[in-house]
């Protein structure tokens, strides 16, 4: 009898063998050496949770807001590129799991559905993840599509503006299969990855087209032609984390790209702490970068993450079945969470504090 997947891991397990290789490298893959890659997780293994016992924990709540926007537990999905290459009904899928399992959506620039078709099928909330392009009018434009549309937040990349060496990719020569483009970009020309280049296509469109001078003052811009929240994603420097207090954004994600950009940069989850005593509460504190068991997803919420972003699971799970495999995904680590928290003595994700770090 074929087994279901269980866990996480299950999944990617099952997908390694399912996606032709350059799809599969491109998802699994990070910079150089995989270090960081690779301490994501390892990182959250070292850590231990310190339980308490005798408290009555028979009813349990996971369920929290962000940006004063209420979600059913403590988990939002990270934003992940082209995925179509997974499966054909791509982000649209993605994104009515989200809506179904009550949590957040963000969609990245770089999606194969674009903001208006997946806004047509969200029930939940949706936030869009932003590049900054060269052209400030491409990156306008995305903005004003995203709001109209109804995105309630903008999730601004900040360590992406000069690309990492991802040696899977180059190696493949990394390009997206015929038919699938960056449906975001398509109105103004530049949905298509370059093909008559060595080496990765992702990273020669990139090297294009991407701002390399985006900065600091950059964010008064970008907040002048915005209604909604600006979160930034790639801090793990808490100076980083205390001018995104002083510039007036509204939340930082702990991130380093999936490891993906800078190789030997901290785990997510070593940063955490360090950004989070920076803001002093002066801002909301996102994570991502190597959850995979409910119990990093406790540990998180104990050293100050307010949530956390699943990235690659969810590409497991939709390439495995598409919407049902999301959910499939969601539902899992809900049910770990569920479990990490009566075990920890929490009744409530309120409940989940730094005590239980031993």
């Amino acid at each position: 009898m074929k087994m279901e997947p269980i866990n996480l891991y299950d999944f990617e397990t099952i997908m390694r063998v399912k996606l032709p290789k350059m799809a599969y490298d491109y998802y699994a893959s990070g910079a150089h050496d995989e270090i960081t890659l690779r301490e994501n997780h390892a990182a959250f293994d070292r850590i231990r949770l310190r339980y308490r016992v005798l408290r009555d924990v028979s009813q349990r709540d996971l369920s929290t807001t962000v940006m004063k926007e209420p979600i059913s537990m403590p988990v939002v999905i990270a934003p992940t590129a082209f995925h179509r290459m997974a499966h054909p009904d791509g982000e649209i899928a993605t994104t009515k799991a989200a809506s179904k399992a009550g949590t957040i959506m963000i969609l990245s620039t770089l999606a194969t559905s674009s903001i208006e078709e997946v806004m047509e099928v969200a029930t939940g909330p949706v936030w869009f993840q932003l590049y900054v392009y060269k052209d400030r009018g491409t990156t306008a434009g995305l903005v004003e599509r995203a709001e109209s549309a109804g995105c309630s937040a903008l999730v601004l990349t900040v360590d992406a503006q000069i690309w990492g060496q991802r040696e899977r990719d180059v190696r493949n020569c990394f390009r997206l299969p015929e038919g699938l483009s960056l449906k975001n970009l398509m109105p103004v020309g530049k949905e298509q990855l370059p093909r008559d280049v060595a080496g990765s296509g992702l990273a020669a469109y990139v090297t294009s087209l991407f701002d390399p001078a985006l900065s600091w003052k950059d964010l008064d811009w970008l907040c002048s032609i915005t209604k909604v929240p600006v979160l930034i994603k790639g801090v793990v420097h808490p100076d980083d984390a205390r001018h995104a207090v002083d510039y007036g954004i509204a939340g930082v994600i702990v991130s380093n790209h999936g490891g993906r950009q800078l190789d030997t940069a901290p785990a997510s989850i070593e940063a955490l702490s360090g950004i989070v005593e920076a803001v002093e509460d002066g801002l909301e504190v996102l994570i991502d970068g190597g959850i995979r068991r409910g119990t990093d997803v406790v540990k998180a919420l104990a050293l100050g993450a307010r949530a956390v972003g699943v990235g690659r699971p969810i590409i497991w799970g939709l390439a495995h079945d598409g919407e049902n495999g999301v959910l499939r995904v969601l539902e899992i680590l809900r049910s770990e969470i569920d479990s990490a928290m009566g075990l920890c003595g929490c009744a409530s994700v309120e409940e989940i504090s730094r005590d239980l770090i031993g």
